[in-house]
Formats: structure tokens, sequence, C-alpha cells
């Protein structure tokens, strides 16, 4: 076996850590926002600007539970090391 180059970069882990981060919350955005919609267009009779701060009031409360309840409290993991 030879000297390994010095000058190459071997990364300690084989896929970066950041891009689970980012993939996780691109999920969390889509399914939000999908599911806001989907309830949103349950209730009749709203104004559009009653039925935008409802989108935007359920979009917020699935970030609050995903990352606040679910993954600090019962999965125990950090939001950001």
């Amino acid at each position: 076996m030879g000297k390994a180059n010095p000058y190459v970069h071997i990364p300690k882990e084989s896929f970066p850590r950041w891009i689970w981060y980012a993939a996780e919350c691109v999920v969390l955005i889509v399914i939000a926002f999908l599911s806001a919609v989907q309830i949103t267009n349950t209730f009749e009779g709203l104004t559009t600007e009653q039925h935008n701060y409802m989108i935007t009031g359920i979009f917020a409360s699935f970030f609050v539970v995903w990352y606040v309840l679910i993954r600090s409290i019962i999965l125990k993991k950090k939001i950001l090391r």
C-alpha cells in the first residue's frame, strides 16, 4: 500500500449531516402546506384574508409540533448542535 495523498480531503462521514436536516425541513414544509390547504378547504364561508390566516396558523402549528414537541421532547434529538 502506498501513502495517502495529503491534498485529498476524505470526510469523516459518507454523507453530510446538514443534508439530512435540509431534507427533513423540506419534507415538513411540503406536508405542512398540503395539510394546511386541505384542512382550510373544509371550512366554508371564509374570506380570502381569513383563509390565508388559517393556512399560516396551521402551517406554523406543524413546525411547532414537530420541532418542539416531537423532535425535542419525544425523540430527545436537539434541533441544532
